[in-house]
């Protein structure tokens, strides 16, 4: 892996990342393709919204189709005739969220599948050989973090898994001689000499990238800036910098301000289904009956294939008649949306602009429809 940084402007950085499958710029967006497909579109409409990278879940394809079907490909590339970079994530946040399936011990998790009950156990290793089935350019190493609200030594306790883990991973990973590349992710809490401790005890690791992970998971918008503020611009500075799982426009400007590289989320596929589309001015949501004869597209700003062929009234009349198109035009527009967003936060940058298009963007965002 190979990561440039090409502009900067204050904390803010515009960069390269080169994998063996490609490159991608940063500030980077990576749609998710849970179970090796990102909901509602083709490899094709999703190049064609500007991806030029995204996200599958180790977890889910590990469960189904299986490391022993995709592996008959070669990797998940090959297998989903997705031809660009891959990042999979680690299986932790599926602990968060599947903990009624979930036990922690010093040697991994053991999950109860979700799909027929039955029970195994996932070590770090294990994720690390998961993910080399996958070919994944980017593998994230198993973490561990405490649900909210969390006492200290919850917190604490995620950490030192959560770094016990991350030397066990790599010290697997190096051992492959692969030209993959390898990312930790940092916890602690909402505390954040814990979280300084966390990412000490990972940058000794040397791994290819860090990632932020355990926010986006209740705490309070206060919470969530006095973490990152503090924390992002500490990650290693040559190194790409990923805040995980957070997806919304306001908190994607904060974390570029702050430094940050590469996001993810799967806020505009999911609200696409549910018939929540992001525009210039905010949100539409276009079941409302006020968009039932509504003749202009859907955002006038926009160049997506839907915005210029269809108007509100006939989306709107797709979501009420629960038409799969409706999925399929509004994920089209959702992702267009957010990868364009985030063009247009690389040019700013190189720009020296990037100030002016934060206020700009969020004053016209913020007004809503």
């Amino acid at each position: 892996m190979k990561f440039e940084i090409l502009d900067r402007d204050a904390r803010s950085r515009a960069g390269r990342l080169t994998t063996k499958n490609g490159a991608f710029d940063t500030p980077a967006f990576m749609p998710v393709g849970t179970a090796g497909t990102v909901k509602a579109l083709t490899p094709q409409q999703l190049q064609e919204a500007g991806a030029q990278v995204i996200l599958a879940n180790t977890y889910h394809l590990f469960l189904r189709p299986g490391t022993g079907v995709i592996g008959k490909f070669g990797s998940l590339h090959r297998f989903m005739g997705w031809g660009k970079p891959i990042l999979t994530d680690s299986g932790g946040f599926q602990i968060f969220s599947l903990r009624g399936n979930a036990r922690v011990g010093e040697e991994g998790v053991r999950f109860k599948s979700h799909w027929d009950g039955s029970s195994f156990v996932l070590s770090p290793e294990d994720v690390v050989d998961i993910q080399n089935a996958l070919d994944s350019d980017i593998q994230m190493a198993l973490d561990h973090f405490a649900p909210l609200p969390a006492t200290r030594g919850q917190d604490e306790k995620a950490l030192r898994l959560t770094s016990a883990w991350a030397a066990r991973a790599r010290e697997r990973f190096s051992r492959t001689n692969r030209a993959n590349s390898q990312f930790a992710i940092v916890q602690g809490g909402l505390h954040e000499d814990l979280r300084q401790r966390s990412l000490q005890e990972l940058a000794a690791m040397d791994f290819e990238g860090y990632a932020i992970g355990g926010l986006s998971v209740g705490e309070t918008p206060v919470e969530f800036q006095r973490v990152l503020r503090a924390l992002a611009p500490e990650l290693p500075g040559n190194k790409p910098r990923y805040l995980m799982g957070s997806g919304t426009p306001e908190d994607i400007l904060f974390a570029v301000e702050n430094g940050m590289d590469m996001f993810d989320c799967v806020l505009p596929s999911r609200n696409a289904r549910n018939g929540t589309l992001f525009v210039s001015r905010g949100k539409v949501r276009i079941k409302n009956e006020k968009y039932k004869a509504d003749a202009r597209p859907l955002d006038e700003a926009c160049g997506c294939y839907t915005c210029r062929n269809f108007s509100r009234a006939y989306l709107r009349h797709l979501f009420i008649s629960r038409e799969i198109l409706s999925s399929i035009l509004n994920t089209i527009h959702n992702i267009h949306f957010y990868l364009d967003f985030m063009a247009k936060i690389r040019y700013a940058i190189h720009s020296r602009r990037f100030g002016q298009f934060k206020e700009s963007f969020l004053a016209l965002y913020q007004q809503g429809e």
